[in-house]
C-alpha cells in the first residue's frame, strides 16, 4: 500500500502546493477541512475540525497516515479576531497532537508549522534557529506558544517544527505584500501604497518551501527539532517593486502611507538555512525575478 499523508488546512494556500509534492512522493494524500470540499484529483477530502477533537479521532483512526502536516492556521498577522488566532493556532494544534495519541496511530513524522514572526521585528541581521524569540504581535505569540505545547509531546510523537520566513507564489492572497504589489501590476495600476520601500527581507518560492517540507519527512535525523525554512537571501521593497516593473514593463507611482510603517522598524531580517541544510542537504532558493515573473504571467 502507498505511504498516506494527511495535511491540514490543505485549501490553504500552502497546500494547494504540498499536495502535488506528496503525490509525487509517491504518497495518498489526505486533505483535512472545516467543510467538504471538491473531491480532487490529487488529495481525499475529510471533513474535520481542529477544534474537535472527537472528529480529529475520527479522521486520523480512517486515514491512519505514515505522516501528518499541519498547515490549518491562521497565517494574516493582522488578522481582525484574536480569539480566532488562538483558538486556530494554539488549541487547535494542541487537539491535533493529542488526537495523534489518543488514536493509537503512530506516524512516522508530524510536522507543525510555526513561523518567522516568533523572532519578532527587534533583532537585526541574519537569524538563526537560537536566536531568541520576541513575538511582537497576537499571530507570533499564538505560534510560539504552539512550539512550546508541542514539546509536551516530543517523547510521544515524532515532531518537526518548521519556522518559515515570507514565502510568495501564485495564487497567494493579495493582503500579503508581494501578491498585493503582483495585482496592482497585473491590474495597470497608475498608484500603489506601500510602506518603507529600504527594508529589507527575506522572500521565498512556496515551491521551494513545500520541497523542504518534504524533505523533512523522510528524513528520521530531522525528528525533533526546530528549522528556518528561509531563502537566505534579503530584497528591499524597493527591489522587488523594480523588479515586478522590470518584468511587466508597467511602472506605477509608489506613495508611502505612514500606517503601512512600523515605528522602529529594523532595516534587514533574514534567515540562516544552515540547520535546515545540515538535515535535508542542499537547499536551491528560486531567485526572485523567476518567482515573481511566475506570478505575473499566471
Amino acid at each position: 500500500m502507498p505511504l498516506r499523508a494527511l495535511v491540514t488546512g490543505i485549501n490553504g494556500f500552502t497546500g494547494r502546493y504540498i499536495a502535488p509534492a506528496l503525490l509525487q512522493r509517491g504518497y495518498e494524500v489526505h486533505g483535512l477541512s472545516t467543510v467538504a470540499a471538491i473531491q480532487s484529483s490529487a488529495y481525499v477530502s475529510h471533513v474535520g475540525d481542529l477544534l474537535d477533537t472527537t472528529s480529529l479521532i475520527r479522521v486520523i483512526e480512517e486515514v491512519r497516515p505514515n505522516v501528518v502536516i499541519n498547515l490549518a492556521g491562521v497565517s494574516f498577522v493582522p488578522h481582525s479576531s484574536v480569539d480566532t488566532i488562538y483558538q486556530t493556532n494554539l488549541i487547535g494544534s494542541r487537539n491535533l497532537l493529542e488526537a495523534l495519541t489518543q488514536s493509537g496511530v503512530f506516524p512516522s513524522a508530524v510536522l507543525l508549522a510555526s513561523s518567522a514572526n516568533v523572532y519578532g521585528n527587534s533583532t537585526e541581521g541574519v537569524m538563526d534557529e537560537t536566536t531568541p524569540p520576541a513575538p511582537a504581535n497576537d499571530y507570533a505569540v499564538s505560534k510560539l506558544a504552539m512550539e512550546h505545547v508541542a514539546k509536551l509531546y516530543k517523547d510521544r510523537l515524532p515532531i518537526i517544527i518548521v519556522r518559515p520566513f515570507n514565502y510568495t507564489g501564485v495564487g497567494q492572497s493579495p493582503t500579503f505584500l508581494l501578491p498585493k504589489i503582483v495585482d496592482h501590476i497585473r491590474r495597470r495600476a497608475e498608484h500603489i501604497e506601500l510602506g518603507n520601500l529600504d527594508v529589507a527581507r527575506d522572500f521565498s518560492d512556496v515551491r521551494m518551501v513545500v520541497d523542504a517540507y518534504c524533505r523533512l519527512l523522510e528524513e528520521p535525523s530531522a525528528i525533533g527539532g526546530t528549522y528556518n525554512v528561509c531563502s537566505g537571501i534579503a530584497y528591499t521593497l524597493g527591489q522587488v517593486l523594480e523588479l515586478a516593473q522590470q518584468i511587466s514593463g508597467h511602472h506605477m507611482v509608489v506613495s508611502i502611507n505612514p500606517s503601512f510603517v512600523r515605528a522602529n522598524e529594523v532595516k534587514m531580517l533574514l534567515g540562516s538555512r544552515s540547520r535546515l541544510e545540515s538535515r535535508i542537504g542542499s537547499v536551491q532558493p528560486h531567485k526572485l525575478l523567476e518567482t515573481l515573473r511566475w506570478m505575473i504571467n499566471n
